[in-house]
């Protein structure tokens, strides 16, 4: 199995071209948390994302650095031979889905990065965590979960993080 699940920030702005055959395609790269160990530095995993089609005119029109990001998607290795004709070796998450998590840079203004048109924004059907309608846009097909509230203000009330108490933990 090759399935593999980030969440992280966005380190520059998506760079999308097109192949031959007029097929999208967009890179970026994410920054990852590793967990801290032992009061070591946290660090972070620097990965590159590849998207295709729809989805990555998509993320090339709504994503900007510093947003942050879940993706799903497989791990794909490759190869070339550079300028000095050695080998490099490349690891990169091809993604199925990218799921826009947060405004990382606050603009508010309909700059990039910003959606400000009305509901969600135009993603394709198949995009998105949990359900076949994309980020909402409608009630997840046989679920009976509908789309979370939107517009300004929303979740003003909820913490940025999640701290466990004691009380908190199960076990």
């Amino acid at each position: 199995m090759n399935s593999v699940v980030l969440i992280g920030r966005l380190t520059r702005d998506p760079e999308l071209s097109y192949t031959p055959s007029q097929t999208a395609v967009c890179h970026f790269s994410i920054a990852v948390d590793r967990p801290r160990r032992n009061g070591e530095d946290q660090g972070a995993d620097f990965i590159r994302i590849t998207v295709w089609g729809r989805q990555a005119e998509t993320c090339d029109r709504y994503l900007s650095k510093g947003r942050q990001v879940a993706v799903l998607g497989r791990i794909q290795t490759g190869s070339y031979k550079n300028r000095e004709g050695a080998t490099v070796y490349t690891t990169d998450v091809v993604a199925d889905r990218v799921e826009f998590l947060s405004s990382g840079n606050g603009n508010q203004d309909g700059q990039r990065g910003s959606y400000q048109g009305g509901g969600q924004p135009p993603f394709g059907g198949d995009q998105g965590f949990g359900g076949n309608q994309g980020f909402g846009g409608g009630e997840t097909q046989g679920t009976g979960f509908s789309p979370a509230p939107e517009g300004p203000g929303v979740f003003d009330d909820m913490p940025d993080t999640f701290q466990a108490a004691e009380d908190d933990i199960p076990f």
